[in-house]
């Protein structure tokens, strides 16, 4: 199952050269640009852990490149994803984010029924990948 959040996650996974320019993009509009990553890929997941700090003044996306492979090598497993923040109206807005690393295996989710008061059901999604402990993913 793949997963997708963020903008062109319909898309077949972008290429280094794509994700560059992606990120010029960010750095044209004057945008910090942020990496994070996550071993839990559930939709309403978004306290993602956050790699290195946010790159404000950056004026090449090489840089940007080089943090993220480096977060790339360190989290081969993990979903890496870069946000693209906007300040200019006096708070952080992020306006661009998309993820540039899936695991090789995306496990997917399961449909968990529960029966409430009243004979209602409620229905919850709950990540494969969290029937393992964090750090074991």
């Amino acid at each position: 199952m793949r997963i997708t959040q963020g903008t062109f996650s319909f898309l077949p996974d972008l290429t280094d050269e794509q994700i560059k320019k992606q990120v010029k993009y960010c750095i044209d509009r004057g945008w910090a640009v942020n990496i994070e990553y996550t071993d839990d890929p559930h939709p309403r997941n978004t306290y993602w852990e956050m790699w290195d700090l946010p790159m404000f003044d950056l004026k090449d996306p090489a840089g940007v490149m080089l943090e993220i492979n480096a977060c790339r090598e360190a989290c081969p497993n993990h979903y890496i994803r870069v946000s693209g923040f906007d300040a200019t109206r006096g708070w952080e807005t992020v306006r661009l984010s998309f993820i540039v690393n899936r695991p090789p295996h995306e496990p997917g989710f399961r449909l968990e029924r529960t029966e409430v008061k009243g004979r209602h059901i409620r229905y919850g999604v709950q990540p494969y990948a969290t029937d393992k402990p964090e750090g074991e993913r």
